[in-house]
Order: C-alpha cells, then structure tokens, then sequence
C-alpha cells in the first residue's frame, strides 16, 4: 500500500507575495499618556520592501507551511545514524513542570536543591549505564561532548608532560570525529578498516606521537567493532587513549558498557539515544563520561554532594566551562524522565527492538539490494546501489520513496561504502510500519528493472520536482527579489 496520497495539498506564497499596502496585523487603543520622544539611536528604520499583512495572513501562512514538515510523529524516519525514534510525551511533560522549567540558571545553589539533585542523579546513571567513574552534563549538544571529551585527552596528556598531537580515526567512524580532532589540535591520521578495525591496523599506526583512538562503537557501518577490548589494552600499553563516539549507544544499553571494554572516554548523545528531540539544529545535549584517571579533567563545574546538599563544584584541572551555565537543562530533564519511566529493564529491552528491527529490515531487502558487509547488523543496516539495473542509483531510490509516503533513509553516508544507502529503524516502530516501508523498497528495486524512468523522474507527488541540485548549490537564490 503507497502511504502517500494525492488529496488535499495546501501550497503556499511567500510572505512578500500575500502584502498589500496598508494591511495590518493589530489594532491598538488610542494612546492614554502623554507621548515620548525616542532616542534616534532606539527607534528602528523602516524596512523597505517589508511585507504588510492581516493577521489572518500570518496565521495560515505559518499554519500551511507547517503542514509541510515531515516528522516522526507523523510518519516512519529511517535516517541511519541519526535514531530518529517516536520520543514519549510523558518526557515532554516532566520538561515543562514550572517548577523546574521556570528555574533561572544563576538561581543560588541553596534554592535550587531540586535541581541539582535531578542533574546529580541523571550523572551517576549514566554513568552506570555506561560503566565510567563520572559524568559531566555541561556539553549542549554531540559535537560539544566530542570537542569536551578530546580536550579532557589533551589535557590529561599534557598534565603528564606528553605532547602527542596525532589521533588514529578509522573511516567507519562517525563523520564529525576528524573535525573534533583537528579542532581540538590534534593532526588526524585516517585508518582503514575491513567493516571491523584489526588490531594488526592499530598496531601499525600506534606510535608514541598518538595520543589516542577515535572510534564509534557500533561504527557507521552498524557493525559492532568485535576487537574492542585488545585494541584498548594496545593503545593503553603504548601511552594512548581511547575515545569512543557514543552516537551509537542505543545498540549497547543494558547489554554491554563501554567502560567495561576498556574506553577512556565517551559523549552520550541524550537526544537519541535517551529519547529527547532531535533535528532542527537543536536543541541537544552531550554529556561526557570518563574513566577514573580523568575524572579531575571534566568541564565544570559538576554537581556533587555532601553534607546532605547538592552544590556545583569545579576541579583546578578541568578543561573549563564550555557555556555559560550547567548544560541545556530541559534536554536533561527529558532524558532523566526516559530512564526513570524505562528503567533498567526497559532500556535493555529498547536496545534488543533496535537490533531486532535492524536486522528484519535487513533480511527482507537483502536481495534486491546490495550487502556490502557480511557481519551482522546492530541497530542499523548499510546496503549500496551497487546492483541496481538500468543506471539507477542511490538518489534515485531517496528520491522515489518520498512518491511512497516515506522520508528517505540516510544516503551515500558512510563513505566507505559507495552508493550508501543506510537504515535504522530504532525500536519504536512496529512489524506492519517495518513491513510497509519494506515493500516500499522492495517495489522500487523492482521499478529499476522494470520502469526505471519512474526512479529517475521521482518525485512526482510533491509540491516541487526533482531539482537541479548542483545549480542549487552553485547559484542559490538567498534574498527575495520581487
């Protein structure tokens, strides 16, 4: 069944298109005191050109592009590496309890107890979940808790006199490691691998100019990387640390914790992994978790207590604050309410459903598209266009299923896989969801042998077709011109 339809499709102009001279959208009462003169420097210039409109105008302006957006709580998101998962609204209305949400972050410590006791707790079951001494909450989103996590290497490094300045990074790990690095001041060093890092690769690359190994872990690939534990006793006995990507964490919750495998250091992405809001540039957060020996290293301040009281307190060696305050706030309040409703069984159970619905997706397309890794998939699965009849790719398939009543699935990511086509179905959506999409994948193999101009000319059920994405890029159109 195609879940798209042709029905009612609400267009829409732009805004400058709706103005009409003299339209407004208020009414105010006639001024009641005496009126003031204004500072020049107070008082904005009008704009030129700027659209005047009812306030009807501006309501189902705003209304109908709303209706444009494709989201998880409208339909099945299998972007692979990103989890896009159904977040619980119980979450929503723990993050919007107004004592809590109407809480100043310069409140003193003594008057915000509540708080602190939330941030203190959500520290130590992270930690637990992932097997690390302590855990920083300061990060406002992944990339900050990676930037944390590889200044807390440089500085335990340089605490002991080391100046390594290399970092190992396979190609199956996540795409912002390189940059992390290198904006840390580390000079990247890429390293390649079979799907899985050998330990020979690492053995070969681990000098004493290496002051660690980036991974993720389940990698891109959705691999789980099988030599975990020797590559860190290796990179340990040679000086180095180990910094794992936990973009990835859904794949290991309550079956097995980094820590535990020897990882010094890690950034939690809470808003996937610990079902909070996601996409949008924001919001997010990136705890970061370590092991003991760095510990006095973490951003701060953190949440400690003592004495029967919650305080925030720093260490003279921490990398420092990252921003302003103690982290984005009601992102934790939604993670720590997913934890505390799933509970340690629950979360285990979350994990086993990801893996599940990865691999069901994987049997059932396995076939009509390429497997380019034999190994068997954790939470996602990455198949390639490699097979695909009649010059048919990987954007031709993207672009298809949207005419199918689907967001397409993350594509030509990883690199290291040509023509990538990568799911993740997370552990939120059902066997008939799973099914539905994959009949929706199944028909478009089938279109590319038999039709495959309907792949090549898709989408023809949206607003807008195919664009000339090239022309897009080099010659955008950024300001409205009437």
């Amino acid at each position: 069944m195609i879940v798209g339809t042709s029905g009612l499709v609400l267009n829409e102009k732009l805004l400058f298109e709706h103005s009409d001279a003299g339209r407004k959208g208020y009414s105010l009462p006639a001024l009641d005191v005496p009126a003031a003169d204004l500072a020049e420097g107070l008082c904005r210039r009008e704009i030129a050109g700027f659209p005047e409109l009812s306030e009807v105008d501006v309501v189902r302006h705003f209304t109908r592009l709303s209706t444009w957006n494709y989201g998880v709580d409208s339909g099945f998101y299998p972007l692979g590496s990103c989890t896009m998962k159904y977040n619980p609204k119980v979450n929503e209305l723990a993050a919007r309890l107004p004592g809590l949400v109407d809480l100043h972050p310069a409140t003193p410590d003594h008057l915000a107890q509540g708080a602190l006791a939330l941030m203190f707790d959500l520290q130590g079951a992270l930690a637990e979940i992932s097997g690390f001494a302590a855990v920083s909450l300061q990060p406002a989103a992944g990339a900050q808790g990676e930037l944390a996590g590889m200044l807390v290497v440089r500085a335990w490094h340089e605490a002991r006199g080391s100046r390594r300045r290399k970092v190992l990074i396979p190609d199956t790990a996540h795409g912002t490691n390189p940059a992390t690095a290198a904006l840390a001041g580390f000079e990247v060093v890429p390293i390649a691998s079979e799907g899985v890092l050998s330990l020979a690769e690492i053995e070969a690359h681990m000098t004493d100019e290496v002051a660690a190994l980036m991974i993720t872990n389940p990698n891109t690939l959705g691999l789980f990387e099988t030599n975990i534990e020797a590559i860190c006793q290796l990179v340990h006995q040679r000086g180095g640390l180990v910094y794992c990507d936990g973009a990835n964490l859904n794949a290991l919750l309550g079956i097995a914790r980094p820590g535990d495998m020897g990882i010094d250091v890690m950034h939690f992405n809470l808003h996937k992994t610990f079902a909070t809001p996601h996409g949008g540039g924001g919001p997010g957060a990136g705890p970061v978790g370590v092991s003991a020996a760095l510990v006095p290293f973490l951003p701060g301040p953190r949440v400690v207590h003592s004495d029967g009281h919650y305080r925030l307190a720093g260490d003279p060696a921490s990398i420092g604050r990252l921003v302003a305050f103690h982290g984005n706030f009601g992102i934790m309040l939604r993670a720590y309410a997913y934890i505390r409703s799933m509970g340690a069984h629950g979360l285990k159970h979350a994990t086993e459903m990801a893996v599940l619905n990865a691999n069901y997706v994987r049997a059932r397309l396995e076939g009509s598209f390429h497997l380019p890794y034999p190994n068997r998939s954790l939470h996602e699965v990455v198949f390639s266009d490699r097979d695909l009849p009649n010059d048919c790719h990987t954007l031709d398939v993207a672009k298809r299923l949207i005419d199918f009543g689907y967001h397409p699935p993350t594509i030509y990511f990883p690199l290291v896989v040509k023509g990538a086509i990568m799911i993740e179905p997370t552990e939120t959506e059902s066997q008939e969801t799973l099914d539905e999409f994959c009949d929706a994948m199944l028909a478009i193999a089938r279109e590319a042998l038999t039709d495959p101009e309907a792949l090549k000319q898709a989408p023809v059920r949206t607003r807008t077709r195919r664009l000339d994405e090239t022309a897009a890029a080099r010659q955008p159109k950024l300001k409205w011109q009437g």
